[in-house]
This record gives structure tokens, sequence and C-alpha cells, in this order.
């Protein structure tokens, strides 16, 4: 078994990047609805005196939305973030953050201009060095308190219009969990029970690609901060053709405990964690947010799902399909979206015959059932840490998708979608602000790139790196070797010139003999048989 060395420090604080800052929620924050945290750079708001942004009025767009959420002014994510601030930073040049703190995606450096392109990995083509830093800054990320974002535990109503904060602490990891939680929760109209279940500002509808793209860019971004490792990119899992979960293994994600199948091994470092936010039925009986206190272990069960929901992994031919459709999304732009490159892809369009509302579900959806755990609850699945290398895979086949048919801003929607769906929709539940559109741009905009995607000369490079990156830890082994080698062959040869000068008077005949071994048998059996005229040790017909 690998054994992985785990940095983990259980009350350390570092910075994150999503959801409310802690700066901002404060009484007099939400009550003055303002969000404009000072740049430590120079003291200023948003680092206006630097340059880096200013602090601005936020810009909610008035396009209409589809007809599935029939509603307005009863939850807080419609026209984010209006109900908690009305002002925030607007940042300048390659500057982003809450408080235009850091740079944009692909930018790096003091005053962020050193361009720069990462490369995501299949996660079997790490190096074994990459695979353990993988698991330990995962097991970090779950173990460290973030330092400047906390998550809602109330509505803005329960907090009494900002009079009674309410907002925990919770792990960097678990403010992902938490936001992948926030945007996909049901609506609360008030009271126990009652609730909107056919509403998620992130998935089922047009945002569901470029959102999940942020979120991946975010938890990218907060890593690199959290280790030093500007260099970190997260891995793909490439699922075509899988025949189960080949990254079930306690070397990676995680293998299953021999004593319920429907836990971790305690082989792996995941056995330990604690999910949060999985309990969506729990809040919707009580009509409550989550609150983000610990549930239980993290649960999943590869291939024992329900199989009339899920036959099978996608395999190539389903991708090659999805890929082909033309149409970014169609028609309502929801579940039932017949030949919807989307919807295909989230796996509510058929993988075979492009038609919404399958019985089945498919490619992306596929994956969240056959893990038939915590990954298969919407709200939840963000527990299993499987989620990030899965939906990189994802985010890789959209990134095919745009590259292949090259659409033009206009595909993705400005009006009609479902609420938080349209083009100038700020995203739930991100501060700072992004739109949806801002993300149906190329991977390779924002400063990354995957390994399968590169040209042929490129690929056959990045297959050599792993064996390279080998041989660097091994070669002072090898080093050392080859010098005791040559002091081996060097001491052999002056004790064979000393033996020649002691035995000088030797014929050359006996000096051979003095080293044959006694042959007490013949080595090969004297025979006329067929099989010694044969010596490959094979009968020949």
């Amino acid at each position: 078994m690998l054994k992985l060395t785990i940095i983990s420090f259980m009350f350390c604080f570092v910075p994150s990047y999503q959801q409310f800052p802690r700066l901002c929620a404060t009484r007099e924050a939400l009550r003055t609805k303002e969000c404009c945290p000072s740049w430590e750079g120079d003291g200023s708001p948003c680092g206006a005196i630097s340059g880096r942004g200013f602090c601005q009025d936020v810009e909610v767009p008035d396009q209409p939305d589809g007809p599935q959420y029939p509603f307005s002014g009863l939850d807080d994510r419609e026209k984010w973030p209006l109900v908690f601030y009305n002002r925030t930073c607007q940042c300048a040049g390659n500057f982003m953050g809450f408080s235009c703190a850091d740079c944009k995606f692909g930018y790096f450096g003091v005053n962020c201009n050193d361009r720069r392109e990462s490369l995501r990995r299949n996660i079997f083509h790490l190096s074994r060095a990459e695979r353990i830093r993988l698991m330990s800054y995962l097991n970090l990320a779950k173990q460290t308190i973030s330092r400047e974002y906390v998550v809602a535990t109330g509505t803005y109503q329960e907090m009494e219009n900002g009079s009674n904060p309410m907002f925990a602490d919770v792990s960097l990891y678990d403010v992902f969990v938490w936001m992948h939680y926030y945007v996909s929760r049901n609506a609360l109209l008030g009271g126990p029970g009652n609730v909107w279940t056919n509403v998620d500002f992130a998935h089922w509808a047009p945002a569901f690609l470029p959102w999940h793209r942020l979120y991946l860019l975010h938890w990218e971004h907060e890593i690199r901060k959290l280790t030093g490792d500007m260099d970190f990119t997260i891995p793909y899992w490439d699922w075509r053709d899988a025949q189960g979960c080949d990254v079930c293994t306690d070397e990676l994600m995680g293998d299953r405990s021999s004593q319920d199948p429907s836990l971790l091994s305690p082989g792996s470092v995941f056995s330990s964690w604690k999910v949060l936010c999985s309990q969506a039925q729990d809040y919707n009986d009580r009509g409550v947010l989550c609150d983000a206190v610990e549930e239980g272990p993290l649960r999943r069960n590869p291939g024992n799902h329900n199989r009339n929901l899920v036959e099978r992994l996608p395999t190539s031919a389903d991708v090659e399909f999805t890929l082909s459709l033309t149409n970014y999304d169609t028609g309502a732009m929801d579940r039932g979206a017949n030949m919807s490159f989307r919807n295909t892809m989230e796996g509510f369009g058929d993988p075979q015959t492009g038609l919404g509302n399958s019985a089945r579900m498919g490619m992306h959806a596929a994956l969240h059932v056959f893990m038939n755990g915590s990954m298969s609850s919407v709200q939840g699945s963000a527990n299993d840490p499987i989620f990030l290398l899965h939906h990189a895979f994802v985010d890789s086949i959209y990134e095919q998708w745009l590259r292949r048919h090259e659409p033009s801003p206009s595909q993705y929607p400005e009006s009609d979608a479902p609420i938080g769906h349209n083009s100038e929709y700020n995203m739930v539940p991100f501060l700072p602000l992004y739109r949806n559109r801002e993300f149906f741009i190329s991977s390779k905009d924002l400063g990354y790139e995957y390994t399968y995607l590169l040209n042929a000369s490129q690929r056959l490079a990045e297959s050599m790196r792993p064996y390279l990156e080998e041989l660097q830890d091994v070669w002072p082994w090898l080093l050392l070797a080859g010098l005791c080698g040559g002091i081996l062959a060097v001491t052999i040869a002056a004790a064979i010139l000393t033996a020649k000068r002691r035995y000088g008077g030797l014929h050359m005949s006996k000096w051979k003999n003095a080293f044959d071994l006694p042959e007490r048998q013949p080595l090969i059996l004297s025979s006329d048989t067929e099989e010694t005229k044969h010596p490959n040790y094979q009968t020949t017909t």
C-alpha cells in the first residue's frame, strides 16, 4: 500500500475566494449591503489607490426567465447578489477577487502580468510523487478552516435583514461543498415542507457547463494559494468505456471497505472524511438551509446502483455522438431539450438519439448515479473528491465541443432560460461576481489546457514526462551503483593482474583451467532423438 505523508493542520486558517467574505459577513456590511473590502497592499477599498479596482453598484440584467420558476422575491439567489449586497468590487485589468487582491485565471505574478498556460493531466499519467501530492493537498484542504470566507446557515429573512448574521466556519474543501449545495438546493417558500423543487441555478439548463468550469478554476486557484504550488492542476478521470471505478483504489480515491461496501477502505485517507449538506430531504421537511454540521462518513458503492436508471458508464461512442450535436441548447433549455449538446452532456438527453427527458441517464449524470453514495445526491455530490476528477473530464468534453463548433457568443441564450441561466446573470453564489457568458469561451482563454487535446508531438513529450521525473528521483542511486560497479571492476582487474604475476609460469591452458568448475554431468544429454536437433525447446511440425 502506498503510504501517504498527509499535511494536516486542523485549526489553521487560509485564504479562500468564494461565497461570503468574512469581512462582508458582518452586521454593518449586511445592513449597508456593501461588500468592498480593502486591499491589504494599499488599504483602500478594492485597491482603488493602486488602480486594481473600485467599489461599484451591482448591475443585474432585466432579462426574462423561463417558466420553470414562477415566483419572484422569495429566494435569496434571485438576481444574485442583490438580496445581500448591491455594491461590490469591480476589478480592473488582470486583477480579480472580492478585494481585487488576486490575478485573473491564467495570470500570475505580483502585478498579474505573467501569462502562463496550465496543463490538466490524466490521473493515471501522474508520477508517483504527483499522486501523493494530490492526496495530500486534498486532505489538507479538508482539514484547514477557510480564513477569508464563511458560509450562510440562514436566509436573509432569518438573519433579520442583516441584523443577526448567521454564518459558519468550514474547511476550505467544504466551502466548495457548501457552494455546490447552495446553488442547487430547492427554493424555500416559507415553512416546513414548503419548497419548490424545479429550480437549480447551476444544473438542468445552459449554465451547467460554464458554472462548473468556473467552480473548478476557483478550486484549483484555492489549492495553489493554500500550498504555494502554482503549478498545481486538477487531474481528470477519462471514464470512457470504463468497466468500473478504476480510480477507486487506496493509492488514488479510495477502495471500498471489506466490512461495509458502502464505506471506503480504512487504507484510504478519505475513509476518515465527514460529509455535510447531504440531507436534502431533511432540510426540505424542516424548511431550512444546511447548517454546515458534519453528517457522517463519505459513502460510495460504485456499480451497485439502479440499473433501470443507468445501464452502464458512458462509452466513446456516447461521447462522440454528444460532440456531434451542433446546438448548445434548444427549446425550453431544460431537461426536456432535444438535440441539445448541453442537455445530452449533462445526462438528460439520450446519448444515442439526442432526445430529452430520457428514461435513462447518460454521460455526466450516469457517473453520479453509478457511484451510488455521496456522489449520487446533486446537492451533496461535491463531498466526494471524485467529483473533481469527473467534472474535469466533463469540462474537457465541453472544451472539445467549443473547439469543434466554434459557436458565436449569441449561441448562449440571453433570455428565456430557467432562472439563473441567462447570459448576463451573475453566477450563484460567487463573490466576486462572474456572468454565465464569461465562461462560454475556450479554456485556453482562461489559461489552461488538457493533455489529450494537445497535438501529437506535445502528447508524445507529455507521455514521457512521468518517466523522466521518476528517473530524476532515482538517478543518484543509479550513479552510485555505477560508481560501485566501476570500483568492483577495477578491484577484480587488479586481483587478476596480481594473480598473473604470481603464477606467471603457468601455461595459458593451465591458467584457464584454474578458473574452470568441475562438470559433474553433461549439460545436454547426448542422443540421436529428434528433440536434440531443435535446441529451441519446441517441437516443429
